[in-house]
């Protein structure tokens, strides 16, 4: 049976909180164990292919996140770890997860045996001391513990706490115990500015300073050894330079431990801001030397975090993929400041801090669609420090972030992406923020000149593909950001300013031309481009970011009624939305290789197709979303190191996973609006603040009876194909009744909708 046949064919099986905030979690009697929500996470999911994930040990959004790290080979490693490598240079201390760009790996170490070294050449030319062989056979890994024995002989083991990280290495018997500290690798990135000191017989400080996919970044740390260190030998690249003490560009050094004891541990703070911090961090998060203890603090921060859902199903596989689709969830943002608030800032000055904490590591133009939103579900009170922290950004470089990392801005993706997940915030009540101020970030980044494609906006009312690379998205996204700015602005009573941004918001239909029915380039002059090919897609330069205008056809999250009256109605819209998952036709040599997890020209593996598969509910056809939203979960989300079909992109992925399997997905980005699927399991309850909780009963439920028959909500029939965030947040019980066949007429009338607030 074909692909495009099994997923059409009816009847079968197709298929936050942060640091000082923890999900409410169910009480439980004195005589039952609280649920191991750890031992469903598999870390490995996403390792493999092109998911990008983070390998290691960290807790919820930590600032530190220690991993294993292997020779730097492209685009596949970009965490710094890929599934089919068996080569490690060491363990480091920062990583992103799941993203397409690389960065990162600061403050690698290595232990080994065998004779100080002058480090020279190709990492794995260096046996013994820069990188090993290993198999994963003698490797383990869960959320916050990370262990391998590799073939040089050494066991590592890593824990972590926010700030700091615990490393436990147990030697051979034979050989002196060395520990090499390379400043020089990162990520792909490149240092231009490394330090290293012996401070004390305990006690070594450093920083690195690097250039990258972040335009800059600086990572202080101090390392405390248990046992005493007899020496540090230092290098800069090739030239030995003496011992204790030496600046450059490519610092190592290696510590010769005093002890002939086989486990030594080794803790490592790190700071943005200076050495002294680092310290200070170190003091206040690890004063002791118990590995295990440290250990079982990051498993029971894991499993407060993902307490948040409960799920209730029989399939132990289906758990395994969800919990560790909310695991990769909690890896970013990433916590970005000291212990004392002080954090730097994209302008490289030193701000502090202790109202609210700082975030960094913000995947903007993928998190906004999913993962922001189902934050303001799982954890509220989190978003307020999200918020700040961006109007923070705003404040160092006047503009809202497009995809900040630790300290620089990055500039990547198209769009203002902050500007949704603020106006989200603001529509549904969440407080702790000065929403004037916030407000006036906004439309400041709206009209920011230095914004790429702006001042045509400005000028035209359009992007032209003739003057700007990737015109078409980068206007496509801004008017989905703009709807945004006008829902706020109606609620603020700035009647002037919804006016202008409800028009701005509605710009997508310049770009569509009738006589084809797709969203089109427009030239500098009006015209068309001609000739088109909407198959056709040219990573970085063409018209269009990680797309084509298949994609991009169907890219108005913020106004599905208009696309639809654009196409001419319900039939029209329905006919032209069946035909993209069955399009066949060639992308190009150039194509960009984000474009995956194909259904005709679906593309779930990337994010601007993520709504995609609700938008049947708004022409009257919910049942057809639930069709595509089952064969989506069952063949794209596995529990393999294949298991992501695409970048995670910090959560992103993982983010449609768990809310589409609740049974529900907010299409536009900014208005509260939760559009019914297909739940995936026969009960998820939803643990929310002040003790209440949301259940998602679906009865019948099942691999065959995949579409919505009826719907009650809190005991009365609910005829719509949507619930509202507000509903959600009362605590309550919303009951599906599954069943084989689509019932056509739940969701068909136009009441019955969902519908786009103006």
């Amino acid at each position: 049976m074909g692909f495009i046949q099994r997923l059409f064919m009816p009847g079968i099986a197709i298929c936050l909180a942060f640091l000082a905030y923890s999900c409410a979690t169910p009480e439980k009697s004195g005589s039952e164990e609280a649920t191991d929500y750890t031992a469903y996470v598999d870390p490995y999911i996403g390792s493999g292919e092109h998911g990008h994930v983070f390998v290691g040990a960290n807790v919820p959004f930590g600032a530190v996140q220690v991993g294993p790290q292997n020779i730097f080979k492209g685009w596949d490693w970009c965490s710094g770890y890929h599934y089919s490598d068996s080569i490690i240079i060491g363990f480091s201390h920062t990583h992103l997860s799941g993203t397409g760009c690389s960065d990162l790996g600061d403050i690698l170490l290595m232990p080994y045996t065998g004779e100080v070294r002058t480090l020279r050449g190709e990492q794995d030319n260096i046996k013994g001391a820069a990188s090993s062989y290993y198999s994963h056979a003698n490797e383990s890994v869960e959320p916050g513990y990370y262990s391998l024995l590799m073939d040089n002989g050494v066991k590592a083991e890593l824990t972590a706490t926010e700030r700091v990280a615990l490393h436990r290495y147990t030697y051979p018997a034979e050989g002196e115990r060395r520990l090499l500290i390379n400043l020089k690798e990162g990520i792909g990135d490149v240092a231009y500015d490394t330090y290293l000191k012996k401070v004390d017989e305990y006690t070594v400080e450093g920083y690195r300073f690097s250039k990258g996919w972040s335009p800059r970044h600086k990572v202080f740390f101090t390392l405390k050894s248990e046992q005493p260190i007899a020496s540090l030998a230092v290098f800069n690249d090739d030239q030995p330079a003496g011992n204790d003490e030496l600046k450059g560009e490519s610092v190592k050094g290696v510590i010769t431990f005093k002890s002939d004891a086989p486990t030594v541990l080794v803790k490592v703070a790190i700071s943005s801001v200076s050495c002294e911090n680092a310290l200070a961090n170190l003091q206040a998060e690890l004063a002791d030397w118990n590995f295990d203890g440290v250990r079982n603090e990051a498993t029971r921060k894991w499993n407060e975090q993902l307490a948040c859902i409960d799920i209730d199903t029989p399939d132990e596989r289906a758990k395994k993929i969800f919990y560790t689709a909310m695991y990769h969830m909690f890896i970013a943002p990433t916590l970005y400041c000291d212990v004392n608030g002080d954090f730097r800032g994209h302008d490289d000055k030193e701000y502090t801090n202790n109202t609210w904490k700082n975030y960094s590591t913000f995947s903007l133009w993928d998190t906004y669609r999913t993962l922001h939103p189902l934050f303001t579900i799982i954890k509220p009170q989190y978003v307020p420090d999200l918020v700040n922290s961006m109007l923070s950004i705003y404040d160092q470089q006047e503009k809202l972030p497009i995809w900040p990392l630790i300290g620089g801005e990055t500039n990547q993706m198209p769009g203002y992406s902050a500007v949704p997940v603020i106006a989200d915030a603001y529509l549904k009540g969440i407080t702790g923020f000065d929403a004037e101020r916030a407000y006036q970030a906004m439309v400041a980044s709206s009209v920011y000149e230095k914004q790429n494609g702006v001042p045509y906006v400005l000028e035209k009312g359009y992007i032209p593909c003739d003057k700007v690379r990737e015109a078409t998205s980068i206007a496509m996204e801004y008017a989905a950001d703009d709807w945004g700015i006008a829902l706020m602005a109606k609620k603020m009573g700035k009647t002037d300013d919804y006016q202008t941004y409800l028009k701005r918001g509605k710009y997508y239909a310049q770009y569509f031309d009738k006589s084809i029915n797709f969203i089109r380039p427009k030239m500098n002059d009006g015209s068309w481009r001609t000739p088109y090919d909407p198959f056709r897609s040219v990573h970085s330069v063409g018209d269009f970011c990680e797309g084509n205008g298949w994609h991009y056809t169907f890219f108005v999250p913020q106004h599905p009624e208009g696309l639809i009256a654009l196409m001419g109605g319900d039939a029209p819209f329905i006919a032209k939305l069946d035909s993209l998952f069955t399009a066949e036709g060639e992308m190009g040599a150039e194509a960009s290789p984000d474009i995956s997890g194909l259904i005709g020209m679906y593309a779930h593996g990337n994010e601007p197709s993520h709504h995609v598969t609700y938008l049947y509910s708004y022409a009257g056809e919910p049942w057809k979303t639930a069709e595509k939203v089952r064969f989506i979960q069952d063949e794209f989300y596995t529990d393999q190191p294949e298991g992501v079909i695409g970048n995670e992109d910090c959560g992103q992925m993982s983010a449609w996973h768990v809310m589409s399997a609740m049974g529900f997905y907010q299409v536009n980005p900014s208005n509260g609006v939760y559009v019914f699927g297909s739940p995936l399991f026969p009960k998820a309850t939803i643990h929310l603040p002040e003790g209440k909780t949301f259940e998602i009963v679906a009865q019948n439920n099942n691999k065959e009876n995949i579409y919505i028959q009826s719907v009650t909500l809190n005991g009365q029939p609910y005829e719509k194909s949507y619930i509202l965030y507000e509903d959600i947040m009362k605590g309550g019980n919303l009951t599906f009744v599954m069943g084989n066949t689509p019932n056509k007429a739940f969701g068909a009338a136009p009441e019955n909708r969902p519908k786009t607030a103006e």
